[in-house]
Formats: structure tokens, C-alpha cells, sequence
């Protein structure tokens, strides 16, 4: 694994998609110097507004943002370039007296970041091909269930349509024989320097280096709701325009991982035929359910994190609290307000 270098102070705000993420972090930005990071793999994309919950133009100018539109659909992001990226960028936030404030829902992006990068090979493209040939013949269903055998730690956390990351998984263990979560679970358990968790107002302890602030719901059916409205929101400001004009550039195709995003892999679907619009919203929603399940299993492998319920009257109150103690036990010449 390659060990992450020592980075210096951040806060991070994360959480399930729906969780309030983003007013939670314009309320800090109102009460500390920040610039904020997006920790979010469909954020990249250019011309990806509307399924992506973009900050709108306002809450882009509330405070500067970066790692947002940086890419076309057409070229992937990997999480080595996001940990290249906001590396560099909390840096050179540092440099301006501000404090780095990462915020998003993409876990993997994190996790690299926090505690490195796996040794993992390389991609072999005569054992991906020979992969796709199967999935072609006998469905990704099926490709799942065959890495249930190989890899049932790492199946149990992939839906059976997650084409990208089933045949990832299954490529390592062709390739080496070893299954994709044992190169999770053989790294070292020493916390890097940036992995220190802030003291609480009783503590008396070093300054930390970061804070993992985490939006997470007491009850479930309270993020199912904000994920229906909010998929509702989306399909009236226009989702499937936003989607037809995608598809109407002709460069992209429904393999790609911009297009593997929650809700454009459902709008496209819909729009190839694959069954009625009709049926739109409960996919979408459905989908974006499992995506939550699957953010709120990555957060609570990282005991670190400061739990805030995000489903509770002083939500933010809470956050800001934190913020704070956070940010009072910096040395005084880390900000400049």
C-alpha cells in the first residue's frame, strides 16, 4: 500500500447522499475562512447538473470550490487522481490562510486519502476482455454470484449490476489469486498523521491534523423521504433533457462511469427501451437507496468519524459545534480571517 504523506489540517464533512452535506458546509463557510473540497466522483463532470445535485450557481459563490466540473463524461476520475488533486489543494489552501473543507459522499475518495492506496495491479486487458465476454453470455448477475464464491467480502458489498467494480474484483483475483478485499484487510493498521481525530472539549491532548465530521440518519425512513423529494426535484427540473442531451453528443455510451452515475444509469436505461419511463421514479429512487446503504457501510468502517444525526432539530448546531472545537484548537497562525 502506498502510505499517504502528512498533510496539514482539514476538516471533513461527510455523510449519504440526501443528508444535507451541502447547507451544512455553506454554514461553516459563513462562520470560518474555508474553501471547500468535493469529495463526490459525479461532481467532476461537466454538463452533469441536474442528476448530480450540483451546488447551484449561489452556493458555488458562497465559498470557493474546488475538484467540481473538471472533467468531461467522456474521461474517468480515479480515486489516485482525486487523492493527487486535493492533496496538492489543501496545500495550497493552507497557503492562502484558509482551511481546507472536504465535503461529499464518495467514501472511496476519502478512505485513499486518509489511509493510502492499495498495491493492487494493474489492469490487464486481456482478462477484462475475456470478463466482459462472460457478462455478455451469462449477464453481471452471474459474474457476481461467481465472485460471491471467489470474494464473498467484497461481493457483499457490490450490487449485481455493478459491472465496473465486479469485474474489477474479479480481474484481481485472476490475475493474483487474491481477492480484492485481502488487499484491503493486509494494510497496516498504524493511522497515518493526517488520520488523528480531533480532541473533544474535555480533551487536553496534541492539536489534531483533521476532523471527519459525518451526517448520518437515526432512522432510515427519514433519508428515504429526502431521496424520493429530492428524485422528484430532479425529474421536474429536467433530468431526462439532461440526459437526452448527453446522449445526443454521440462520443457516450452507457459503459462509462459517467454514465454508471445513480440516476443517469436509470434515465438511460429508460430511454433505450429497457422498460417504461413509468417505472423512472421507483428505479431512481430505488437506486439511490442502495447507493446510501452502501456510503453509510463505508462510514462506520472509519471509527474515527464524529457521528452527527443528521435527522434531528439541531443537526447543525451540532456540526457547527464541531467545527468549531475543531478550529479553536488550531495554532492561532493557521487562519488568516
Amino acid at each position: 500500500m502506498n502510505q499517504p504523506a502528512a498533510l496539514p489540517p482539514y476538516l471533513a464533512l461527510v455523510g449519504p447522499t440526501a443528508a444535507g452535506k451541502t447547507a451544512a458546509a455553506l454554514a461553516i463557510a459563513q462562520q470560518h475562512p474555508v474553501e471547500i473540497i468535493s469529495i463526490d466522483s459525479a461532481l467532476v463532470y461537466r454538463g452533469m447538473d441536474i442528476g448530480t445535485a450540483k451546488p447551484s450557481a449561489a452556493e458555488l459563490a458562497a465559498a470557493p470550490h474546488h475538484l467540481i466540473n473538471i472533467r468531461d463524461p467522456l474521461h474517468a476520475y480515479s480515486a489516485a487522481e482525486f487523492v493527487a488533486d486535493a492533496s496538492q489543494l489543501i496545500h495550497d489552501i493552507h497557503t492562502r490562510g484558509k482551511l481546507p473543507l472536504l465535503v461529499g459522499g464518495t467514501m472511496l475518495y476519502l478512505k485513499a486519502l486518509r489511509q493510502g492506496l492499495d498495491d493492487l495491479p494493474k489492469a490487464d486487458a486481456a482478462v477484462r476482455a475475456q470478463i466482459e465476454l462472460e457478462a455478455a453470455q451469462h449477464g453481471w448477475p452471474a459474474m457476481h454470484a461467481e465472485l460471491a464464491q471467489v470474494d464473498p467480502v467484497t461481493a457483499a458489498r457490490l450490487a449485481p449490476g455493478d459491472s465496473q467494480r465486479i469485474s474489477r474484483a474479479l480481474e484481481v483475483w485472476r490475475l493474483t489469486g487474491q481477492t480484492l478485499a485481502s488487499f484491503h484487510t493486509s494494510k497496516k493498521e498504524a493511522t497515518s498523521p493526517m488520520d488523528t481525530r480531533a480532541t473533544g472539549p474535555n480533551g487536553a491532548e496534541d492539536a489534531a491534523t483533521s476532523m471527519l465530521i459525518s451526517l448520518e440518519p437515526l432512522e432510515r425512513s427519514w433519508l428515504h423521504l429526502r431521496i424520493a423529494q429530492r428524485f422528484d426535484e430532479m425529474l421536474r427540473q429536467g433530468l431526462l433533457d439532461e440526459v437526452q442531451a448527453l446522449r445526443a453528443r454521440g462520443d457516450l455510451n452507457p459503459d462509462l462511469p459517467s454514465m454508471r452515475c445513480v440516476g443517469y444509469r436509470q434515465v438511460w436505461e429508460a430511454l433505450d427501451g429497457l422498460w417504461p419511463i413509468s417505472e423512472l421514479r421507483d428505479k431512481g429512487i430505488f437506486a439511490t437507496r442502495q447507493l446510501a446503504k452502501r456510503q453509510i457501510t463505508w462510514l462506520r468502517s472509519m471509527p474515527e468519524r464524529q457521528v452527527v444525526a443528521c435527522d434531528t432539530p439541531d443537526a447543525l448546531q451540532q456540526v457547527l459545534a464541531l467545527a468549531n472545537t475543531f478550529v479553536a484548537g488550531l495554532p492561532p497562525e493557521t487562519l488568516r480571517h
